[in-house]
């Protein structure tokens, strides 16, 4: 199975557009880490084995070490104490195992940009709705590996803004209030483009899955009506309850209250989340801080 984007893709602007788009050449970005980004292609194939994805890791000792902690933690909650990555593989399952992968490589990626707090909270704020949409996957009977992963995307280029120019986007992220879709002119004024665009080119240059091109940051309004849900429509709900339960992309964006969030829901997922966002707000944050302690 060929998830790939190619240059055929929609997706993918021809050379001379993405050169006018995208000044990229003016740029250069960390590249996304190897193993990283062949693990998560690997796991995409459904006719790759468990132990062809194990021996990958397994190769970089920085993405193994840190994937072993991660299964280690109070996030997963393992009754023993994993040892290997192909004990992980088992235990986890690919899918949890991927998302795992992308949480690791993508925080290496923004590196240095970590120690602004303006950009730590956005990372907050993806992992935050990388796992409140791995909750409202299962509810929905949709993937929650693929969730988990959409959610760590979902605004993936703010890491491409971050790693840019860190101290600048950081000041802007800082000192901005007022919606959220506010902020991509700004973004357009200071690089160019904004972190939509800056996504799309991601997920393109990394050559992750096209399905994640659905997943982006979304302005589309909430849905309201008795259809099955998509996983972007997940997605997009998840990056709402992030804002309500405390974990925003930055610190003046305005949240849409939790209550009316949760009549936005299907009764059946909104089983999963409590009447109190005081309540959704400690269950992830004790998540996050298993995920990024180390």
């Amino acid at each position: 199975m060929n998830t790939s984007i190619t240059s055929n893709s929609p997706a993918v602007r021809s050379e001379t557009n993405a050169a006018a788009e995208f000044p990229w050449a003016n740029f250069r970005l960390p590249p996304f880490p190897e193993s990283a980004l062949r693990a998560l292609n690997l796991v995409n194939d459904e006719n790759s084995s468990m132990r062809h994805l194990s021996d990958l890791i397994s190769s970089d000792p920085a993405l193994s070490c840190e994937v072993l902690i991660i299964a280690n933690s109070a996030l997963l909650a393992q009754r023993h104490r994993v040892t290997s990555i192909l004990q992980a593989s088992v235990l986890l399952g690919t899918r949890t195992l991927k998302g795992v992968c992308l949480t690791v490589a993508v925080r290496a990626y923004l590196g240095k940009s970590m120690s602004y707090p303006a950009l730590r909270a956005t990372w907050r704020h993806s992992l935050a709705c990388a796992l409140i949409a791995e909750q409202l996957a299962g509810a929905a009977a949709l993937d929650k590996g693929t969730a988990y992963t959409g959610g760590v995307v979902h605004e993936i280029g703010r890491c491409a803004l971050a790693v840019l120019r860190p101290k600048e986007y950081a000041t802007l992220l800082d000192e901005y209030s007022g919606p959220s879709a506010g902020i991509l002119e700004h973004e357009r004024t200071m690089f160019g483009f904004d972190h939509r665009e800056a996504g799309q080119h991601l997920i393109s240059d990394w050559n992750l899955p096209s399905e994640f091109l659905t997943m982006l940051h979304s302005q589309d309004p909430l849905r309201r009506d008795g259809d099955p849900w998509q996983m972007h429509d997940v997605i997009q709900m998840s990056c709402h309850l992030a804002d309500a339960a405390g974990f925003p992309a930055f610190r003046g964006c305005e949240a849409i209250p939790y209550a009316e969030l949760l009549e936005s829901i299907p009764v059946r997922e909104r089983s999963l989340f409590a009447t109190d966002v005081k309540r959704l707000s400690f269950d992830i944050g004790s998540k996050i801080s298993a995920i990024d302690a180390f």
